[in-house]
């Protein structure tokens, strides 16, 4: 009995460890699949972003930077009237582009879900929004100043049809041409996320609201409309964080003329006042995060992810 029992230790230990393998490893499993896509969040968003906090901090002079920690560069940023008014400026071209890229991405996404009635068709239609933004973003805004320009084709066009008597100087190195260029630039941004709502709505909703004797105006209004909601919290997330955050179209488009927060931290680092650029970030950073949260508030986009 003594040799028995002795012998059956082992194997009871045994089975209980790998009774114990099974439950531990479904719990360890999501983290260890998570586990790289942490890593990589760590290291390449959460570093730089504390990275750019803390040198917003040190102060500079005209040759070096010292890490040091004072709140100048955060005082002369929002007590400036300059920085007010290049956010004002800033906020301006996100709105007009906002407005203008979801009128355009709402009615292109509608007419491809709705009108082209063959799949194949509205991947070939789709497929032909995309071309233009298979080249490089430079190369699209520089082809606008030949076509805007003084002499350019456009004014050429007017003059000789007898429509203007002498060339329209608002349509380049404009407010108008930097619209225009984001509008031309970003549009697909709010095309794709509105034509994907649209496609996952169940055609069955639009026939009921049909037969019961809704127009078409009022089946787009209180159908189409608040099913593609997300769709367009989405494309205006888009559109919106990368104009607050772009500098190259303002510059090129607009002459010199104008600018905008990008520009400014652009500017700031051309002439190696990094810290001043830190601040400027973080305060561009938080404004976004303000309006990204306050669009989630409104659209909840977990259905579309």
């Amino acid at each position: 009995m003594t040799l028995t029992a002795e012998t059956s230790r082992p194997s009871v230990t045994a089975a209980a460890g790998r009774a114990r393998r099974p439950r531990l490893l479904p719990r360890v499993a999501p983290y260890l699949q998570a586990a790289p896509l942490t890593v990589a969040l760590l290291l390449f968003l959460l570093v730089p972003i504390l990275t750019i906090v803390a040198v917003s901090f040190w102060d500079y002079d005209s040759v070096r930077i010292y890490p040091d920690f004072v709140l100048t560069n955060y005082t002369e940023l929002l007590t400036s009237p300059v920085t007010w008014k290049t956010y004002l400026n800033t906020l301006k071209y996100a709105a007009l582009t906002w407005a203008i890229t979801l009128g355009i991405g709402f009615t292109v996404a509608y007419f491809l879900a709705f009108h082209v009635r063959s799949t194949t068709w509205q991947m070939v239609l789709f497929l032909v929004c995309t071309i233009p933004f298979w080249t490089s973003n430079i190369i699209r805004m520089i082809s606008w100043i030949p076509f805007l320009g003084r002499n350019g084709l456009l004014n050429s066009g007017l003059i000789s049809a007898g429509i203007i008597d002498q060339p329209l100087e608002f349509l380049l190195f404009s407010d108008f041409s930097v619209v225009l260029a984001f509008v031309h630039l970003y549009a697909l941004f709010m095309v794709v996320p509105i034509f994907n709502s649209m496609m996952r709505i169940d055609r069955a909703l639009i026939e009921a609201a049909r037969d019961g004797g809704a127009s078409a105006a009022q089946t787009l209004w209180n159908v189409i409309l608040p099913l593609t909601k997300p769709g367009i919290a989405i494309g205006s997330i888009f559109v919106v964080t990368l104009v607050m955050g772009d500098f190259i179209t303002v510059r090129l488009m607009s002459g010199g003329q104008s600018a905008s927060i990008g520009l400014m931290i652009a500017n700031e680092i051309s002439l190696l006042q990094y810290p001043a650029a830190a601040a400027n970030a973080v305060v561009l950073l938080a404004v976004v995060l303000i309006m990204v949260v306050a669009m989630l508030r409104v659209v909840d986009i977990r259905k579309e992810l």
